[in-house]
């Protein structure tokens, strides 16, 4: 009969059947949606005030069908839900896999993992706190009396998630490196040598995963990719004296 490593814990040497590590996937993927419904519930529960605050760089909006408010509420209420219980989504598959991986990896990833939690977080924040009012200001500087900016909360929604998102995804670079170090791939030496080749790679990278094509949040994407490359050399550098 096929074996596979048990993954009953992320740190458990034991083997055991495929129908095993079958059955465990299935209940660490209903743990995961079970804290996705409860957090999501949560969020709705607090819906209008959340609306209230995520709103307030857009003034106000306006819904321009009758069903328009109530799915963007449950939209919401599942991005938000899934923000909530991220920590716990990231557990559950961190427990899962981590059996497969070697004894180093693994020490890495116990590391690693809360910490990419936290960066994204703190890099959605970023975004809404720092970038997006500034971002909101230059959009609206473009409104005439024959153009007066109109929102549509579905829409701007949409906007506010695809807006973000990038932000999160962009402060994991000092793990992504940190990461690459510990196997040996890359060193605070290579970060500065190629710094001048990550400077162009930056603004394409901004590029593919901005929400807009304008160049302005391209570069609000670029500069803290770049502010976080010199970080990571940093990181890197002090890493390798403390070892």
């Amino acid at each position: 009969m096929n074996t596979v490593r048990t993954p009953q814990h992320p740190y458990d040497e034991k083997i055991m059947p495929v129908e095993g590590h079958v059955q465990e996937l299935r209940k660490r993927i209903i743990r995961a949606v079970l804290w996705w419904g409860i957090a999501s519930g949560g969020a709705y529960y607090y819906i209008e005030d959340i609306v209230r605050w995520l709103t307030k760089p857009a003034g106000k909006v306006y819904f321009l069908t009758p069903t328009e408010v109530f799915f963007a509420y449950l939209k919401l209420s599942l991005w938000l839900g899934f923000l909530i219980a991220l920590p716990v989504l990231v557990y559950e598959g961190w427990a899962f896999f981590a059996p497969a991986f070697e004894p180093n990896l693994r020490k890495i990833g116990r590391r690693l993992v809360p910490g990419g939690v936290a960066l994204f977080y703190i890099g959605l924040a970023f975004g809404y706190i720092l970038v997006l009012p500034t971002a909101m200001t230059f959009f609206l500087s473009f409104s005439t009396p024959q153009l007066a900016p109109l929102f549509s909360f579905g829409a701007y929604l949409s906007f506010l998630i695809m807006f973000l998102l990038p932000f999160g995804i962009v402060f994991e670079l000092p793990l992504i490196f940190f990461f690459l170090s510990c196997l040996g791939i890359v060193s605070a030496s290579t970060l500065r040598h190629k710094r001048k080749y990550f400077i162009v790679f930056s603004f394409i990278f901004a590029g593919i995963i901005s929400p807009t094509t304008d160049i302005f949040t391209q570069t609000m994407i670029a500069i803290p990719m770049l502010i976080l490359y010199e970080v990571s050399i940093w990181l890197l550098a002090w890493q390798n004296k403390k070892t």
